[in-house]
C-alpha cells in the first residue's frame, strides 16, 4: 500500500494546534461562554436606567430584514469556538480566554450603565423559522455595542494572526475575514443591531483584540526552512 502524502507545514501546524488541549478548550468555551449568557440575560432583564432607542440609519434601511441570515448570525457559536481552538499551548489558551473575558464585561458594564434596544421591527416575525425562540431567548436589547459583532471581530483578527503565523493559502484567510463580514451583516439583516451597534462593536473588538495579540505567552513560531516551503507548497 502506498503510504499518504505528508501534510504540508500549515496543515501540520493548524493540526497540531486544533488536536493540542482540545477538551480543555472545548469544556472551556463552553463554561466561560455560559457564564457570560448568566450575567447578559441579568442586565438584559433588569435594566437601571432608561432605555434608549438605537436610530436607524441609511444603510440598515438599505439592507432591509432578512430572515435567511438567521443562519449565518447563529454560526457564530461556532466560529467562537475557532480562536481558543487554534491556541497552541496552555498559558495561550488561559490568556487568550482573559482577554476574550475583559471584552465581555466591558460590554455587559456599558449595557448596564447605557441600556440600550433597537427599533421596533414593525411587523410580527416569530412566523419566520428560528425567530420566535430568538425573540423568547434574545430580545432586542443590549444593543449598542453589538457584543456579537465585537466577538467576531476579536476572533477574526486573532484567527488572522494564527493563519498569518502558519502561512495558509490565501484563501483560508479570505475565508476568515469573509466569516466576519457575514456574522455582522447578519445581525443588521435579522434586526438584532442597527449599524451603529455594528460599528461600535467593531470597535471593541479591536480595542481588546490588538492589544491582545502584544500581551501573551510567546508563540513557537514556523522556522524559516518551513516558511520557504510552506510558500512553495502548492
Amino acid at each position: 500500500m502506498t503510504p499518504p502524502p505528508p501534510l504540508s507545514p500549515w496543515t501540520a501546524e493548524i493540526g497540531f494546534r486544533m488536536r493540542r488541549l482540545l477538551w480543555l478548550k472545548a469544556l472551556g468555551t463552553t463554561a466561560v461562554t455560559s457564564a457570560f449568557f448568566i450575567g447578559y440575560f441579568y442586565v438584559l432583564r433588569n435594566p437601571v436606567f432608561p432605555v434608549v432607542v438605537m436610530p436607524e440609519m441609511a444603510l440598515d434601511r438599505w439592507i432591509g430584514f432578512h430572515p435567511e441570515a438567521l443562519f449565518i448570525y447563529l454560526s457564530l457559536w461556532f466560529y467562537i469556538g475557532v480562536g481558543p481552538g487554534l491556541q497552541r499551548g496552555f498559558w495561550e489558551l488561559v490568556v487568550y480566554g482573559l482577554w476574550l473575558a475583559a471584552m465581555s464585561l466591558t460590554g455587559l458594564l456599558l449595557f448596564y450603565l447605557w441600556p440600550t434596544a433597537v427599533p421596533p421591527l414593525g411587523f410580527d416575525a416569530s412566523g419566520y423559522p428560528g425567530f420566535a425562540l430568538l425573540q423568547g431567548v434574545d430580545a432586542a436589547g443590549n444593543a449598542c455595542p453589538s457584543l456579537h459583532v465585537a466577538t467576531a471581530m476579536f476572533t477574526a483578527i486573532r484567527v488572522e494572526q494564527v493563519l498569518r503565523d502558519a502561512f495558509v493559502p490565501r484563501w483560508l484567510r479570505v475565508g476568515n475575514a469573509l466569516w466576519f463580514i457575514a456574522i455582522a451583516w447578519s445581525t443588521l439583516a435579522i434586526k438584532q443591531h442597527v449599524a451603529l451597534d455594528a460599528l461600535a462593536g467593531a470597535a471593541l473588538g479591536i480595542a481588546f483584540a490588538l492589544p491582545s495579540m502584544r500581551w501573551r505567552p510567546e508563540t513557537l513560531q514556523l522556522s524559516s526552512t518551513t516558511t520557504r516551503r510552506a510558500e512553495n507548497t502548492p
